[in-house]
């Protein structure tokens, strides 16, 4: 169990840094991003371990990771996106949108609707985690920042 843990977050660290490199982000934020998706996915497959939905561990998942670009974007002084647009790489529903369109194309509609449905609400748990976080003020980040 551990071992598979620490081979997801490797993983995970791993593809979001090449995620930031193909992307362009500062060179020096690199281990920030692959530290940022790695927290983002580590609280997914927890959850996603504990039995709890995929929406309820992308949600989960979605304000961790907001959380932390959020602060790590006023302690680094550079823009929030850097952190999230590479972290946000794990948790994107992409076998869903591919096995949604693939049952489609087999002409299998109630598997096309109930995978199509299950991406859906992963996707909107993943904005509604984003918005969440976004909306707190960013004076709350700029003190926690001054702490540490």
């Amino acid at each position: 169990m551990i071992g598979a843990f620490l081979m997801q977050c490797i993983v995970s660290f791993v593809s979001v840094v090449a995620f930031a490199i193909l992307f362009h982000a500062p060179r020096q934020e690199w281990v920030w991003c692959g530290l940022t998706g790695m927290a983002g996915w580590a609280a997914y497959w927890i959850l996603v371990q504990m039995d709890q939905s995929l929406a309820t561990a992308s949600l989960v998942a979605a304000v961790v990771l907001a959380l932390l670009s959020r602060v790590l974007a006023v302690v680094r002084c550079c823009p929030m996106t850097i952190f999230i647009t590479g972290g946000i790489f794990p948790l994107v529903p992409g076998a869903g949108i591919y096995y949604t369109v693939y049952y489609f194309i087999m002409g299998q509609e109630l598997l096309c609707l109930a995978k199509g449905i299950e991406t859906l609400k992963i996707a909107a748990a993943i904005a509604i985690g984003i918005v969440l976080v976004l909306a707190l003020p960013g004076t709350l980040f700029r003190v926690l920042a001054k702490k540490a």
